[in-house]
């Protein structure tokens, strides 16, 4: 549900330090909200504060949430400390194997191009074919 930043009521929460906003912000310019601020149904955060934070310095005026309806101040704080809790970090090794295949995707080698590039004409000639075929 895309939800008024302005209707958004943060109470006292557990995290004070909330980390390196800017990288989190240049995030959300490139890739948006990949996933949605959780709020009970006054609109009180339950979880999401720095993506919110972020949002707010960006200037958004709303933001994707997830409303949670019936939930008291017990399950809201287990939710908030259950969110940031079960986060796991990549492992070093599982991070370079993922910007390792980035920057294999992001400049394939010369054997890849050449693939790429007969698939493009091959799909561009069985294209030609139907649609001349097809204006018969």
């Amino acid at each position: 549900m895309l939800v008024n930043i302005d209707d958004i009521k943060v109470k006292k929460r557990v995290r004070k330090d909330l980390g390196d906003i800017d990288s989190l912000k240049e995030s959300l310019k490139i890739y948006g909200l990949m996933n949605p601020i959780t709020l009970n149904s006054k609109y009180q955060l339950i979880a999401g504060e720095r993506r919110l934070q972020a949002a707010k310095e960006l200037g958004w005026t709303h933001i994707n949430a997830n409303i949670i309806e019936n939930i008291n101040s017990v399950q809201a704080l287990e939710m908030e400390l259950e969110e940031n809790n079960q986060r796991k970090e990549f492992t070093d090794e599982e991070l370079m194997e993922g910007y390792t295949r980035l920057k294999h995707l992001q400049h394939p080698n010369i054997f890849r191009k050449i693939w790429n590039l007969l698939v493009r004409f091959f799909t561009w000639i069985v294209e030609s074919i139907k649609k001349l075929f097809s204006k018969e």
